[in-house]
């Protein structure tokens, strides 16, 4: 099977920083398209980042020249480094993967969440 494990949540003041890891494992042959999202309680899901396989971006207005996505292909790894946080960036971060499955071909996994709080 294939999991998506994050990691580099907490607790952080405003204009701090944090970086968030997403990894995917098990039986696959690669990655697509990665993408992070982030929600609070009653809320939508919203898209903050994508990073395709040649390493294109694309942010959220909201989000746009504060963090910057990035991927490590050779570990099936996407990351989001968070500068210059606010504390309206806090939120259960999610990332979204397009894994090759060796079983079932292609398809989409998320991660399981990890909690980042900017405190003013």
């Amino acid at each position: 099977q294939v999991q998506l494990v994050e990691s580099g949540g907490g607790l952080v003041q405003a204009g701090g920083s944090l970086r968030l890891s997403c990894a995917a494992s098990g039986s696959l042959f690669s990655t697509g398209d990665m993408k992070w999202y982030r929600q609070n309680p009653g809320k939508e899901r919203d898209l903050v980042a994508r990073i395709s396989k040649s390493g294109s971006t694309n942010y959220a207005d909201s989000v746009k020249g504060r963090f910057t996505i990035s991927r490590d292909n050779a570990k099936n790894t996407v990351y989001l480094q968070m500068n210059s946080l606010k504390p309206e960036d806090t939120a259960i971060y999610f990332c979204n993967v397009w894994v090759n499955n060796k079983q079932t071909g292609w398809s989409d996994y998320w991660g399981q969440g990890t909690q980042v709080t900017v405190s003013s």
